[in-house]
């Protein structure tokens, strides 16, 4: 991956490799990612090669059905499970399986073969998760997914162990809590922002979307006589798919603040017929919605600096500030689950246990006051 100056000042991304072609030499290529400005870091760089070329690194010469190593397992279960025809995965799941896969799966235990790996002492691999510098949320995704290629395996009768099912112990438990955006912040972040971030912001703080789901808006999504949003899809990386869960395809009320501020968006935009993107990038012409990197990069990153948030501000951290806020307000969880687009009630509950600290201090002061005297200590 290198940055490459053209002529004009401008810098975009350069992704290389190398294929073999059908008379078996291996022939350079390259491909143009996208602009500096729109991808700020090299990571968001290359997570748009995986989310634009899922099948580079992909060998479908392998055709045995008897991988010997890992490494063979691995490609042919990217070649099936994670195929792009497959809609059981959502696109986005696929891109990051593929990128977890090749990272740190396979460098890792790809040499072995099948038979070593259905011996694997499941300690082995718990010393290997703890000794990667990751939060512990992506340690037990990876912890699935070698159990999930391993499933694989025993699926096609490949091995008859299963080493990670039961032997592999790994906590998702977040070792950062998440921070939501305090009222007085959200207002002087509100402040600071320019119309068009301004409407992305409200739809994430104010409607719980996911930043997939926001850049996937159409003007026909929103229904202005009814005030209702219709949730039906998400974008990842410029490829529009299916929202994450089923249970993320939702119908969502829109206040009438919320639909004020659409309609002046919608005024001020020159992309505002039924079938254009809400927010419709205007280097592609409208053709393609906004990347969300650099919508929060270059606008939203900065407003926050500038209205003196000093915590890291990122596309969860609104969604976390709407659940926080249902909470305030003693959203019960059926109607919050529906809100979020949770597709289990579970992960709702995981985020109501987590009671912001105002509504646990107001708690304790309440059961100490009905307990003891009005009366300091002397």
């Amino acid at each position: 991956m290198t940055k490459f100056k053209r002529t004009g000042g401008k810098e975009v991304w350069i992704f290389r490799w190398r294929e073999t072609t059908a008379d078996g030499k291996r022939r350079p290529r390259k491909l143009t990612i996208g602009s500096v400005k729109d991808l700020p870091t090299e990571r968001s760089a290359r997570l748009a090669v995986e989310a634009l070329k899922l099948n580079i690194n992909l060998d479908h010469s392998i055709t045995s059905p008897a991988p010997r190593t890992v490494a063979d397992l691995i490609r042919h279960y990217q070649s099936t499970e994670l195929a792009e025809d497959n809609e059981a995965l959502a696109y986005s799941t696929k891109v990051t399986h593929n990128r977890y896969l090749n990272k740190w799966i396979e460098p890792k235990w790809g040499a072995l073969l099948l038979t070593e790996l259905e011996n694997l002492p499941g300690v082995h691999v718990e010393q290997w998760l703890k000794s990667l510098q990751l939060a512990n949320a992506t340690k037990a995704k990876l912890r699935n997914l070698l159990s999930a290629v391993c499933s694989h395996a025993l699926r096609n009768r490949w091995m008859r162990e299963h080493p990670i099912q039961g032997k592999v112990r790994q906590s998702a438990k977040a070792t950062q809590k998440q921070v939501p955006l305090e009222l007085e912040q959200a207002q002087a972040l509100w402040k600071e922002l320019s119309l068009l971030p301004k409407i992305a912001v409200l739809l994430t703080a104010g409607g719980g979307l996911r930043r997939g789901e926001v850049l996937a808006l159409k003007w026909q999504d929103i229904d202005f006589v009814r005030k209702t949003m219709t949730i039906c899809k998400s974008v990842w990386y410029q490829h529009v798919g299916p929202t994450k869960t089923d249970g993320s395809e939702r119908s969502l009320p829109l206040d009438d603040q919320m639909i004020a501020w659409l309609l002046h968006w919608r005024s001020e935009t020159m992309y505002a017929a039924d079938s254009d993107w809400v927010f419709a990038s205007a280097k592609m012409k409208g053709r393609q919605p906004l990347w969300p990197e650099g919508l929060l990069s270059n606008h939203i990153q900065p407003a926050a600096r500038r209205a003196g948030i000093q915590t890291r501000v990122t596309w969860h951290t609104f969604r976390h500030t709407f659940s926080t806020r249902l909470i305030d307000n003693e959203v019960d969880v059926k109607t919050a689950q529906a809100m979020m687009g949770h597709a289990n009630p579970s992960l709702t509950l995981r985020v109501y246990a987590h009671a912001v600290d105002s509504k646990k201090r107001a708690a304790q002061s309440a059961l100490i006051e009905g307990m003891l005297p009005k009366q300091l200590p002397a």
